[in-house]
């Protein structure tokens, strides 16, 4: 190598004396600069990591908590309301048997009412039956004694002349006269 390549060499910083390891002095400042920046790091910032990671790992057991929880919870109502569709049921049921207790309570006491009510209405018709007969019953002999009556009037009238029915008259002013 000639001299003018190595003063060029070493005037470079590029260029180093050789080609994988770096100079002594950056070895050594790089060593000391990247023990103060981990210590530093392990000093503030490794606590402040922890300090994170564990935040984060609290909370994710709290959510795996709460749900465990919820699914608890989920898995009991579940249960009651399993249960309350049986009882649903059953008071259905219950239900639907009051209410045929109470509609053939209501059937039968209706059909004794309504009995009860023919029979008064059957009692009824017949006193307005009978009354209706008798009042019928008057009614027709009046009319019958007041057209006996007529014809009677209407016969005699025909049957007696002038003269028969003076005499008649006379005869029963005596008759009044004589019975004062």
């Amino acid at each position: 190598m000639n001299v003018l390549s190595i003063v060029l060499a070493a005037e470079d910083p590029s260029q180093s004396h050789h080609w994988l390891f770096p100079e002594i002095g950056e070895i050594i400042y790089g060593s000391i600069a990247s023990i103060v920046i981990f210590s530093a790091l392990y000093k503030f910032g490794w606590p402040a990591a922890k300090k994170a990671l564990e935040t984060r790992t609290a909370k994710i057991q709290q959510e795996i908590d709460e749900s465990a929880a919820a699914r608890r919870n989920a898995e009991s109502d579940a249960a009651n309301i399993r249960k309350a569709l049986g009882d649903i049921a059953s008071e259905r049921s219950r239900i639907l048997a009051d209410a045929d207790a109470q509609a053939a309570a209501i059937l039968s006491e209706g059909r004794t009412r309504i009995a009860a009510e023919v029979a008064e209405m059957e009692t009824r018709a017949t006193a307005e039956i009978a009354a209706a007969r008798s009042r019928i019953g008057d009614e027709l002999r009046a009319e019958i004694a007041r057209l006996s009556a007529v014809a009677t009037n209407d016969a005699v009238r025909a049957a007696l002349d002038d003269r028969t029915q003076q005499e008649l008259v006379d005869g029963f002013i005596s008759k009044v006269g004589a019975s004062r």
